[in-house]
């Protein structure tokens, strides 16, 4: 009979710490390091202030009829305009959309005194729009025709025109991912939400008019938002 102890687990462990540091030592030199030197890992770049797991899922990158929309860097925008559910300040019935254009946001109003609170982008001067209206239509991947008025201060845009079929949705496109439209006494305003891949946009009065959310938000509100919802814009 054999008189070799069994081999533990923790004897194991020993014999494999004792390998590790046989094989750690044969690569290194028996020289001692020269007085204050510090042994460092590899540098590992820091997240950005203010990233959280929920905001990256939010603002992530997104796969969306055959496109991939790009994630958001959300943390170079305030964060005031991220979406976030919030004490309804606009009184108005649930359902209803509201435009606070001054501070460039935009509510759902929902039950229960709360609304789904999202950031905008606006109309620069001259371009603005207000008033009440219906959101009579809704589009994803919208096809984008420019109106004569602008074709006519922007030439270059004749080929998009509707007389030339329009600019196909996707990526590129002005409108976004989604696009709702907004009706007045039955008439088209020619006035949409829509997304936009120009998240540093948001909070600015840059667009030609029309009211402009973060490609992410845009699909959001696109699928809350009620069929024939009420939407006022104010000034």
């Amino acid at each position: 009979m054999s008189s070799t102890p069994p081999l533990t687990r923790r004897s194991l462990l020993s014999l494999t710490g004792l390998g590790a540091a046989s094989l750690l030592a044969s690569c290194t030199t028996s020289r001692p390091l020269p007085p204050g030197t510090r042994l460092e890992g590899p540098v590992v770049p820091a997240a950005p202030s203010g990233r959280t797991p929920e905001l990256d899922a939010m603002y992530g990158e997104v796969y969306d009829g055959g496109f991939v929309i790009p994630a958001v860097p959300y943390w170079k925008i305030p964060e005031r305009f991220y979406r976030q559910q919030v004490i309804d300040p606009t009184g108005e019935a649930p359902g209803t959309v509201v435009v606070d254009t001054p501070n460039r946001f935009l509510y759902l109003v929902e039950r229960g005194g709360t609304a789904m609170r999202y950031g905008v982008g606006i109309g620069r001067d001259g371009f603005a729009w207000g008033g009440q209206g219906v959101i009579q239509w809704r589009q994803k991947w919208p096809k984008w025709t420019p109106p004569d008025e602008m074709i006519a201060r922007q030439p270059e845009l004749e080929i998009y025109s509707v007389r030339n079929g329009g600019k196909p949705g996707g990526i590129d496109n002005p409108l976004g991912a989604r696009a709702l439209y907004i009706f007045k006494n039955g008439e088209d305003t020619l006035y949409r939400l829509h997304g936009s891949p120009e998240w540093n946009s948001i909070g600015k009065a840059v667009s030609s008019g029309c009211v402009r959310l973060m490609n992410q938000d845009i699909i959001d509100l696109y699928e809350r938002v009620p069929n024939k919802a009420r939407i006022i814009v104010r000034q």
